[in-house]
Parts: C-alpha cells; sequence; structure tokens
C-alpha cells in the first residue's frame, strides 16, 4: 500500500527541498519503490536529482492543467528505485489557470491516483507558501512533515500552516495526518539550537521526530552534483540523519522489522 508524504512549510530556507530529495532518496536505497513530486515552481527537487530543466518537456504543470497522464512525465532518476515527477516554472501559472477548476483541491490527487499502485512512497516537494498548489498537495497526502529551521524564529508560521492542515482535514482530506515535526540545520554547539529543539518538543510533545538533521557541508553541497546527498557521501552527517529518518518513519508506521539495536532513539542516537 502507497505512503504520500508531503513536505511543508510555507516559511522558506527550514530545508523542505532537502528534507524531500533525501527522505526519498534514503527510502528508495532501502529497497522501498519512491516517487517524488516536485511541487515547487523552483524546481530544486528535479535539478537536485540531476536534470536540467532546458531538458524538462513536461512536468506536474502538464499533468494539473494539461490532463497529460503522469506515466508519460514521470522520470528515473540516477538513485535506483527513485522516480521523479519533475516540475517546471510554468507551475506558478497553474494556480490561476485552476481558480474557476470545479474540482481544483483535488487535482494532484486524482493525478496520482494512476500510479500510486506503483510505489511504496511518494514524497511530495511543497512550494514556501498556503497557496492552491500546497493545498493540492496536502489534499492528495496521507500525513505531511514539517521542517522546522532550530532557530530563533523557527516557530513563526507554525501555527499558521497548522490552522491550514486543520481546514484541509476538516474540509476536503478527513484522513491526513501530521507525521512528524523535523528539526533541522541542528548546530549541537550553539545554546540556542538546543533552545529551541527544547521549546518545540515541550509545545509539541510526541509529534516531533527523534531524528534531528544537523547542519552538514554535504548535504549543500549534493545538490550541486545533482544527486542526494546519500549517494554524493553515504557516510556524511546529513546522509546518515535522513537514513535514520526513514527508519523512523518505516518503524512509525509498521512498515518494516527493524533490530532493536537499529531503532532510532532521541536526538537520532541508536541503543547501546
Amino acid at each position: 500500500m502507497c505512503k504520500v508524504i508531503a513536505i511543508a512549510n510555507q516559511k522558506g530556507g527550514v530545508g523542505k527541498t532537502t528534507t524531500a530529495i533525501n527522505l526519498a532518496a534514503s527510502l528508495a536505497v532501502l529497497e522501498y519503490k519512491t516517487l517524488i513530486i516536485d511541487g515547487d515552481p523552483q524546481a530544486n527537487s528535479t535539478t537536485g536529482n540531476g536534470f536540467d530543466l532546458k531538458n524538462i518537456q513536461l512536468s506536474l504543470y502538464d499533468c494539473m492543467v494539461n490532463d497529460t497522464p503522469v506515466t508519460q512525465v514521470i522520470l528515473e532518476t540516477e538513485t535506483p528505485n527513485l522516480h521523479l515527477l519533475p516540475s517546471h516554472l510554468d507551475l506558478v501559472g497553474a494556480e490561476i489557470e485552476l481558480i474557476h477548476h470545479p474540482n481544483r483541491e483535488h487535482v494532484m490527487r486524482l493525478a496520482i491516483e494512476q500510479v500510486k499502485k506503483d510505489y511504496d512512497f511518494i514524497i511530495i516537494d511543497c512550494s514556501p507558501s498556503l497557496g492552491l498548489i500546497t493545498v493540492n498537495a496536502l489534499t492528495a497526502a496521507d500525513s505531511v512533515v514539517i521542517p522546522v529551521q532550530c532557530e530563533y524564529f523557527a516557530l513563526e508560521g507554525l501555527g499558521k500552516l497548522l490552522n491550514t492542515i486543520k481546514i484541509v482535514q476538516t474540509r476536503i482530506n478527513k484522513e491526513l495526518q501530521i507525521e512528524g515535526i523535523l528539526m533541522t540545520m541542528y548546530d549541537g554547539r550553539l545554546r540556542l539550537s538546543n533552545q529551541v529543539v527544547e521549546e518545540i518538543k515541550n509545545h509539541f510533545d510526541e509529534l516531533v521526530f527523534n531524528t534531528i538533521v544537523h547542519r552538514n557541508t554535504r548535504l549543500g553541497e549534493a545538490p550541486s552534483f545533482g544527486t542526494p546527498a546519500l549517494m554524493y557521501d553515504a557516510e556524511s552527517t546529513g546522509a546518515v540523519n535522513y537514513l535514520n529518518l526513514a527508519k523512523e518513519i518505516l518503524q512509525k508506521n509498521n512498515m518494516t522489522k527493524i533490530k532493536n539495536e537499529d531503532r532510532i532513539f532521541e536526538n537520532g542516537d541508536h541503543v547501546e
């Protein structure tokens, strides 16, 4: 059974695309057939998987606006078990073109239904906004992962996102769940990072993932080489963090039998 996970936060620069690319790659490396949908007109998940936008003939825009079959648009990445539904700058215009569509919030969901049977996971990278495309992603998703940067303004806008999720749950997608809040760009040397983590955990308790993504140079370098961090440097801290996140999500959904010594505990540590 396919699980659809949206990566969403209308605040920019919190690690949404990094999370989408590397979570999808980690699930794929763990031998789960995975599709990443680039739902951001900036198309960073597309270029971050090694594709040149100049060579993209069809994209998510065509699926949503022109009813192009998803199977004609999906691309195979260099990461085994990982496919991509690319984006393009054209997606900016999709919100305007869909505004009078009678089923406008469900367009992405209906498109995804065509291929859900082919995948174990579908990861949707959302744009930094709460517009119609993001609402489409939340409508199509089973759950949402919310990346939150370990900085002073971490809680800024989080309430608005949670309110949007609640509206979607109430009016459109009653099955939508919060998969978890993911702390990103963590620097253990900084008191501020530790204070933010503590504050988020006090506020949201069990909604916060035990895995924390540390600030890591390799995570920043990998997209310029058009590859996930796991394929760029599998032993880097960032790659290991996202592999741990994938395992934690699998554990949470009872989708795998993981040995006790491999289970992820607080701060992403393993049991000794």
